[in-house]
């Protein structure tokens, strides 16, 4: 089982939030899991040749493969997040792929029942000009993930990558995947140049909306923009550069009538907080009330289509007064359109307790964001409680 040990002092405080809450007893799912990595080598053992010894080649990263940004996000390593750890040998009653132990471990102490995953190391492959590259690694991380992962552990989910730069590449890893175990949605990366309105996304879309699999656009900022070249601090590029994206892609979304076309195919814009919601409902509303005519597909104002997308939590923005973070949950309905995410393990990862520690949130609401909304879009039904009994099992076993 679970040995607590393992991770020594990391993420204690989060377990003891975990226990004074008592989030240990109803379910919580992270929209936006990190903890796991894209094994170039092993992933390469997954797609047809040429592509096979183009990255078996790079075994020791992808980065010859994918662009890597500028900028120091650690601050030379003063924020400090766990570790990846791998146990080097598995005890014979478990069966698990070593690449789940720090997942499950990390999870354990946070309380998190379910882990919606997805590797860092694709956030900027949509960038890559080689679209053939895109798609074998898109399949090869399909093929590793359903077969070598996600059969093995019922907590563990994702919303597999999708090559946007080849529609009917989309399509058949939809048909492929769609119906595997733990695939719960497709997702994209909003840090690409593809406009999500070009007809021939339309069979992507109908597909999903047809399998009722949401479809997720995760951000990231990409200090090399040419705009954010300007910028001449890393905090900048990455304090507008994730909201940018999104942005982009949502605005695209809903002024080309994707919303009207598709009306039963849920989004999801991950990580990119909160505060740029209300911005961009505000401001699309006011263009539209005297430019309607360049948005003849909307019956209704873009801030109604807003309302009706999904939005993870993390990070969750500062403020020093909680009437402003209390309005902005309530401009677009926080409590049935928000869902938790730690974005873990990444510096600036939200623990469950920045969603329950709101004191604005009555705890009806607080379970729905934590759990219950991402339980229902993902159709997760009769959730188990699978941190809790980890964290038995392992206390058990210890003796505790």
């Amino acid at each position: 089982m679970i040995n607590l040990s393992l991770e020594k002092n990391y993420l204690d405080n989060a377990e003891k939030q975990a226990l004074s809450r008592g989030l240990y007893d109803f379910p919580i799912v992270d929209t936006d899991c990190h903890y796991m990595r894209t094994p170039m080598n092993v992933i390469a053992e997954y797609v047809e040749e040429p592509y096979r010894s183009r990255l078996r080649v790079y075994s020791g990263g992808s980065s010859r493969h994918i662009l890597m940004d500028l900028g120091d996000r650690t601050v030379a390593h003063r924020l400090k997040s766990m570790p990846l750890y791998f146990r080097k040998e598995k005890p014979e009653e478990e069966k698990l792929p070593k690449e789940i132990y720090p997942l499950l471990e990390s999870s354990q102490k946070m309380a998190i029942d379910y882990n919606i995953v997805f590797p860092t190391d694709l956030l900027t492959l949509g960038l890559n000009p080689a679209s053939d590259i895109e798609v074998a690694i898109a399949y090869g991380f399909a093929r590793w993930m359903t077969q070598d992962v996600l059969p093995y552990d019922d907590s563990i989910k994702t919303m597999l990558y999708l090559p946007f730069s080849d529609p009917e590449a989309c399509v058949r890893i939809i048909k492929e995947f769609g119906d595997k175990k733990g695939v719960v949605g497709f997702l994209v990366t909003s840090c690409r140049y593809q406009p999500v309105y070009h007809n021939s996304y339309m069979p992507v879309y109908k597909l999903l909306e047809e399998k009722g699999l949401p479809l997720g656009f995760h951000t990231v900022s990409y200090w090399m923009e040419r705009p954010f070249q300007q910028l001449n601090r890393f905090l900048s590029a990455h304090a507008l550069g994730f909201p940018l994206y999104n942005m982009i892609q949502l605005t695209n979304l809903i002024i080309n009538g994707i919303p009207e076309r598709f009306p039963d195919l849920k989004f999801v814009f991950i990580e990119a907080g909160v505060s740029w919601i209300p911005f961009l409902m505000m401001r699309l509303d006011s263009d539209f009330l005297y430019r309607h005519s360049d948005a003849p597909l909307l019956t209704k104002r873009p801030s109604e289509y807003i309302k009706n997308f999904y939005f993870t939590s993390q990070p969750l923005e500062y403020t020093d007064n909680m009437k402003h973070l209390e309005s902005v949950f309530e401009m677009f309905d926080a409590e049935n359109q928000l869902l938790y995410a730690s974005d873990y393990p990444h510096q600036d990862f939200d623990a469950p307790a920045s969603i329950y520690d709101l004191p604005f949130l009555n705890e009806k609401a607080k379970r729905k964001i934590l759990g219950e909304n991402a339980l229902k879009l993902f159709g997760i039904n009769e959730p188990v409680l699978h941190a809790k009994i980890r964290r038995e099992k392992a206390l058990a076993k210890e003796g505790v």
